[in-house]
């Protein structure tokens, strides 16, 4: 069977090209300058994403059983480099890297991560996949292995720490969903009051949220934002649920200037000891599990906010869409089927 049939038949590819954002990053925190991000996006185009690519050509490369001669790890990597090089349109050799090989989900598949540097903290990925020759392979954005007896695709809820983050709904649920979130985000302050309903009436006793920090590059108050409900949270539990609906609500009018002044004129009515308030918005433990939620998204791919996970069945968009209403139904009935 050849290489291309067996990818292509096994392999979902998802997606043509990449957009990426580029990173930057500043200095401490602090009242007036929160960190913030300019510069323009970075937008790479893989052309023939799903057809095969070679490292070398000729008419030899039409003989799938003709011996190859032997070279050294290394040879093959500089010349794998030197055809990507190529292929991915990269100036600078030494901007492409090829992370470690390792065995896809296909037999005699072998799977390698190459990323591209473009100065300034911009970056992209793409997977590489090879036979056993690895002069042969697919070139992918994303991919997605795929079983008629577990169809549903599942992010690997090991990568995500749960444990002492805001959380409504009852503990024994059967349905979790893990929230990534922004609260500069003008769709996850639509989707704030739908997944409250969600959790609260429509599937109450049946979902539990766990919600995480996700604040985008370019939102210029997100990240001091997540930390000071954090914050707010480890004094008041509930007391996170009101400020992220205030922050929410009024996105249109806080600043990084504005701020501090709003997280006060939240946290006040809502009797949460200010000087506590202050001593931890500038200490280190909101601000370590904030990033750690950001380490857990790029750990689970999330791209865009509100991400969900639905039992680990990543789902983006509206909680009021259809799909969210499949996903769960479909998860209580496998739950109510395996008691």
């Amino acid at each position: 069977m050849k290489w291309t049939a067996v990818a292509l038949g096994s392999v979902v590819i998802l997606g043509l090209s990449i957009t990426v954002n580029a990173l930057r990053s500043t200095g401490k925190r602090s009242w007036s300058g929160v960190a913030q991000w300019s510069g323009p996006a970075v937008q790479v185009r893989i052309r023939d994403i799903m057809s095969t690519w070679t490292t070398w050509t000729g008419p030899e490369a039409l003989a799938a059983d003709s011996p190859q001669p032997v070279r050294s790890s290394n040879d093959s990597d500089a010349q794998l480099k030197a055809a990507l090089q190529k292929r991915l349109l990269v100036p600078n050799l030494a901007d492409l890297s090829l992370g470690p090989p390792s065995s896809a989900p296909l037999p005699g598949v072998t799977q390698r991560t190459i990323t591209v540097n473009g100065g300034d903290g911009q970056k992209f990925q793409v997977e590489l996949f090879t036979g056993p020759s690895g002069d042969k392979g697919i070139l992918a954005q994303r991919f997605a292995p795929f079983s008629v007896s577990d169809p549903w695709e599942r992010t690997d809820m090991k990568l995500v720490h749960l444990a002492d983050r805001p959380t409504l709904g009852s503990a024994d649920a059967p349905v979790l969903i893990v929230e990534f979130a922004d609260f500069e985000c003008p769709y996850c302050a639509k989707a704030f009051n739908e997944i409250e309903t969600l959790v609260n009436t429509t599937y109450k006793g049946k979902v539990r949220l766990i919600w995480k920090a996700f604040p985008l590059q370019g939102h210029t108050w997100a990240e001091q934002a997540a930390i000071a409900a954090e914050c707010v949270r480890q004094q008041n539990p509930q007391a996170f649920w009101t400020m992220a609906g205030d922050f929410y609500r009024d996105q249109n009018e806080i600043t990084p200037q504005n701020l501090r002044d709003h997280i006060y004129g939240y946290a006040n009515p809502l009797g949460i000891d200010p000087k506590a308030l202050n001593a931890c918005i500038l200490g280190t433990s909101a601000e370590t599990r904030v990033d750690q939620d950001k380490k857990d998204g790029t750990a689970v791919h999330v791209m865009s906010t509100p991400t969900f996970l639905i039992n680990g069945v990543p789902v983006v968009g509206l909680p009021t869409s259809n799909v969210f209403d499949f996903v769960i139904a479909s998860q209580l009935q496998s739950h109510h089927a395996s008691r």
